[in-house]
């Protein structure tokens, strides 16, 4: 029970940070002859990563919750002013697409449909048909 209680809090751990970090580079972008939100690009495949790969490894939906829950919860903790008066996520078209990508991500994410259960049936197969022996013709050649 122990572990359970642990694995899940590592896993709202991991959200956090995804989320976290997410947070303070979404805005980063280069300029090579136009603006690439590489900050934004990154931090999406970083969550999606980290959710799909729970998936896959776990067999029920649990942890990949867990991990998006704490992502979330952490964004949106970064959305409210600081006292100072700085806010994390500005209303910039970047800022509004991480707040609103990692839901839709998780969402779909989570309700994608397990197909390793479906595969998991037992499959019937025939018996292979006995082989049949082969009938040799000897032909002899008369001196």
């Amino acid at each position: 029970m122990l572990s359970r209680i642990l694995n899940a809090v590592l896993l709202v751990l991991a959200g956090i940070l995804v989320g976290a970090v997410g947070t303070v580079a979404h805005s980063i972008d280069v300029t090579w002859g136009v603006s690439i939100p590489l900050g934004l690009i990154g931090s999406l495949l970083a969550f999606t990563l980290l959710l799909v790969g729970l998936r896959l490894l776990a067999t029920t939906r649990l942890p990949a919750i867990l991990a998006a829950l704490g992502a979330i919860a952490t964004i949106l903790l970064f959305t409210q002013q600081s006292p100072g008066g700085s806010v994390l996520i500005p209303n910039t078209l970047p800022g509004q697409i991480w707040l609103v990508a990692p839901l839709l991500i998780a969402a779909i994410v989570i309700a994608w449909p397990d197909l390793r259960r479906r595969d998991a049936r037992p499959v019937v197969v025939a018996p292979a048909p006995a082989p049949v022996p082969a009938t040799e013709s000897v032909t002899r050649v008369s001196e």
